[in-house]
């Protein structure tokens, strides 16, 4: 089975990245094959609604979005990770979450795949929880089934996030979460990966 991270931060090798490696790292050890996917590295556009996905015909945007919708299309389960940006997540991970609208309109491509999230922040209560909100969001909207970290929301960290100890244990609980998930739905699924 396979695990797929998206970093939704525009910085390469910020925090969002550094807690979304421990998780998929977490993954890898219990057996499952992982991959990422890097806002920092991928150009997405935005979405302008033409329809064209609502009438089954590809997307006409020519940039980086094939990537994230064909490995998200084979993910078993998703990590989504996010810098904390005015409250929020990041405009980069808010758009390739509005391009995915296809999956959900040509049959609902991510129902029922294991999701999670990550957020990080420049103080312990500085928004994280409001992106985990759009995170979630994103995720429950296609019907993925959502899991946090055993006793709240998920990954929650501040930065500088190799220093946070209690938030990396939140980040490395939500991934073994979603391993357990994907393994009780796919038995034998993480042992030995794909």
């Amino acid at each position: 089975m396979m695990v797929v991270g998206i970093c939704g931060s525009p910085r390469k090798a910020g925090n969002a990245e550094y807690l979304l490696i421990q998780a998929l790292e977490t993954a890898s050890q219990r057996g499952f094959s992982t991959r990422k996917l890097l806002c920092s590295e991928l150009h997405v556009d935005f979405c302008t609604d033409c329809g064209d996905c609502n009438k089954g015909r590809p997307c006409p945007k020519e940039d980086d979005m094939p990537r994230f919708y064909e490995l998200l299309e084979k993910a078993d389960g998703i990590v989504a990770a996010s810098p904390v940006y005015f409250g929020s997540i990041t405009g980069q991970l808010k758009t390739v979450f509005d391009r995915t609208i296809p999956f959900r309109r040509q049959g609902f491509k991510l129902k029922n795949k294991v999701g999670c999230g990550i957020t990080v922040g420049g103080a312990r209560n500085g928004g994280q929880e409001k992106a985990m909100e759009a995170i979630h969001a994103w995720m429950h909207i296609h019907g993925m089934i959502v899991v946090g970290d055993d006793s709240h929301f998920g990954g929650i960290a501040v930065r500088p996030a190799s220093e946070d100890r209690i938030g990396r244990k939140t980040v490395l609980s939500s991934a073994n979460k979603l391993c357990d998930l994907l393994e009780r739905i796919k038995p034998g699924g993480g042992s030995g990966g794909e």
